[in-house]
C-alpha cells in the first residue's frame, strides 16, 4: 500500500508541491492501480505463450536494396553553401 507519505516525497523529488489533500486523494489513486496489479497477478498464465507484439507480424521490415543515388552536383544545384562537394554548415563553436 502506498502512504500519504509516500506520495508526498514522490512530489518532493519531482519537484512537484502537492498538499495533504491531494496527496490522499493520489494515494487512493495509485493503491486502486496496485490492486488492479493484484488481479493480474492471479490470473493463471501457466500454459499462455509470451506476446512479444498483439498483431502476428513476424518482419516488417522491407528488403535492403541497393539503388544509384542522385549525382552530388544536383544535390548541391540549389544552396549557396557548399565547400569541397558538402554541404557548408555554420560554426557551431
Amino acid at each position: 500500500m502506498i502512504t500519504k507519505e509516500e506520495v508526498e516525497h514522490v512530489g518532493w523529488l519531482a519537484r512537484i508541491e502537492i498538499d495533504e489533500k491531494e496527496s490522499d486523494a493520489y494515494a487512493q489513486k495509485l493503491n486502486s492501480v496496485l490492486d488492479y496489479f493484484g488481479q493480474l497477478d492471479e490470473v493463471d498464465t501457466e500454459n499462455v505463450p509470451p506476446t512479444y507484439h498483439v498483431a502476428d507480424i513476424m518482419n516488417v521490415f522491407r528488403e535492403d536494396i541497393v539503388k544509384p543515388s542522385m549525382p552530388q552536383d544536383d544535390v548541391l544545384a540549389n544552396t549557396e553553401n557548399k565547400q569541397e562537394g558538402n554541404f557548408k554548415a555554420p560554426r557551431i563553436m
